[in-house]
């Protein structure tokens, strides 16, 4: 069983150390909410679940306040201490139960085909192993289990793609916790055998200036079922 919220804070050992990022995230993140309409990609990230949901990456815990009722249980996987502590504190305010467990993407601390759902959410672009990562989402998930996809990646045309794999290579990944801006999260998630359902680009901000972390995708993919013999 995963640890409960209030013992999250007290593990000693973390496998992310990003403590100046951390501090930085959790300032921009709030701001994010109504300067760059997270709070309504959020909205449209996590309606419609229910069921038993591993949230992978959760950061402070944004997220929490938008799950709807008709989910039972959240376990909130989160690396970085000073951000699952804050995500503790978002979780005592959430309308359903939130579980914040320490831990990494790549070997998730909870059984096989567990949840209903899985949720990732600007984490593909951090994490040390992709596949490794999404070979545990498909592990945790019930076969025909849903997975809810927020990500930023490789886009715009070759001058942006060339600034972002140069960043990539350069200060970018050390200055902000490990995240790439090159990744291709579809790419990603077909390779790693999921169902692809309706998915759309977004560009963050929407109005404004197109920044090299602006090109975002959000939709849903799919654990495939279990053939019958």
């Amino acid at each position: 069983m995963p640890l409960r919220s209030a013992d999250a804070g007290k593990v000693s050992r973390d496998p992310v150390h990003h403590p100046l990022f951390a501090r930085y995230y959790a300032r921009v993140s709030v701001a994010a909410e109504t300067r760059m309409g997270m709070a309504g990609v959020r909205e449209r990230l996590l309606a419609g679940l229910s069921g038993r949901v591993i949230e992978i990456g959760a950061g402070n815990g944004l997220n929490f306040s938008h799950y709807p009722r008709a989910v039972s249980e959240v376990v909130a996987i989160e690396p970085e201490r000073r951000l699952r502590r804050l995500a503790v504190e978002a979780a005592l305010r959430s309308e359903v139960p939130v579980d914040v467990v320490p831990g990494a993407a790549e070997a998730l601390p909870v059984k096989s085909e567990a949840f209903d759902a899985v949720v990732i959410s600007l984490v593909l672009c951090s994490v040390r192993d992709v596949p490794r990562a999404l070979g545990e989402v498909r592990r945790v998930l019930r076969p025909g289990g849903v997975v809810r996809f927020f990500e930023h990646g490789s886009g715009g045309g070759a001058a942006m793609r060339f600034t972002q794999r140069a960043l990539d290579r350069t200060l970018w990944p050390p200055l902000n916790g490990g995240c790439h801006l090159g990744r291709d999260p579809i790419g990603a998630l077909r390779d790693a055998g999921f169902e692809l359902g309706p998915y759309r680009r977004v560009l963050m901000p929407e109005k404004g200036p197109t920044l090299p972390t602006s090109f975002c995708v959000l939709g849903t993919a799919w654990r495939p079922p279990l053939r019958e013999s």
